[in-house]
């Protein structure tokens, strides 16, 4: 598989790359970046390492050398301000994102590519390049809630200090100011959360809050997410590599899950070979609905604000 990634120069797209070397899966990695030396300087020093790592081909490239992607990753975009929502990036990321995908267009692309957006605000981009893309909007989805719901469970993990791996629980709706944290289905070590020792509606508002505010954490810290946005973005691809049909909380176009249609956002959502292979609309608590919902609505709005 090629993977070519728009905007690997900066932070995520090199945090990208690298994961996805460390795995060793992907056959073939471009790093893309209108920085064309910084572009250079990662894929050297990727490949610096691929001796170690493995026997993938990375280099630095263009849209021609594009051509031929099966999944583009799409990352390029302006820095978030610690005090600015995601939804506040639009007015600035827009005409970026819009010009990279006439970008793709003109080069060319396979019929069965598939267009990965990681790029904020993801939910809004990923709807506006499956309404943009002459694809099936199967093929097209973005990060969504991916790295929210890492959060939110190795934050649950370190409170409880439990294993991460032995917390399992989800975050939907929209990457951002009205996600929806989904406590009825979240377990530790198989068992519900509710009723777990130290779990507490006062527990529940507090790590949400922290997991909510994460971004911002990492940003004012050390200037913005790359390691575990990396990480994730990774999976996401594998699940697409090695058809394993996981049910991740990735954005995608609505159908009618949750009677929500006609925008993008994070459900539970089966990822394989074909991209976007189903939704799953598992029963949720009232409220837990009604912020998806709520979630939707709020990205409606600000859609038909692009257009």
């Amino acid at each position: 598989m090629k993977v070519t990634i728009i905007g690997g120069g900066g932070r995520v797209g090199s945090n990208a790359a690298f994961a996805l070397q460390c795995a060793g899966l992907v056959s073939e990695i471009q790093i893309l970046d209108a920085n064309q030396d910084m572009a250079e300087g990662e894929a050297l020093d990727l490949l610096h390492g691929a001796s170690v790592l493995g026997d993938q081909r990375i280099y630095a490239g263009d849209y021609d050398r594009a051509k031929d992607t099966n999944v583009f990753v799409i990352t390029a975009g302006l820095r978030r301000k610690p005090d600015e929502s995601r939804l506040d990036l639009i007015n600035r990321n827009v005409s970026l994102f819009k010009t990279i995908l006439q970008s793709i267009q003109s080069a060319g692309y396979k019929k069965c590519a598939q267009f990965f957006v990681v790029s904020n605000p993801v939910d809004i981009l990923t709807h506006l390049a499956a309404s943009t893309l002459d694809v099936d909007p199967s093929q097209v989805y973005g990060l969504g809630t991916m790295l929210d719901t890492a959060r939110f469970r190795s934050l649950i993990a370190d409170e409880l200090k439990l294993p991460t791996s032995q917390v399992k629980a989800l975050i939907l709706g929209e990457h951002g100011d009205t996600m929806v944290p989904i406590w009825s289905s979240a377990t530790a070590a198989g068992l519900p959360l509710k009723g777990y020792p130290g779990v507490s509606p006062n527990f529940e508002n507090a790590t949400f809050k922290r997991t909510q505010g994460s971004g911002a954490e990492v940003i004012r810290r050390k200037g913005g997410a790359g390691w575990a946005v990396g990480a994730t973005i990774a999976e996401t691809v594998h699940s697409v590599l090695l058809d394993k049909k996981q049910v991740l909380p990735v954005s995608s176009v609505q159908k009618g899950c949750y009677g929500i249609r006609d925008i993008s956002l994070s459900v539970p959502t089966i990822v394989g070979k074909g991209g976007i292979e189903g939704h799953i609309e598992i029963e949720l608590w009232p409220k837990e609905r009604q912020g998806l919902v709520n979630s939707a609505n709020t990205l409606k709005e600000t859609f038909a604000k692009v257009i």
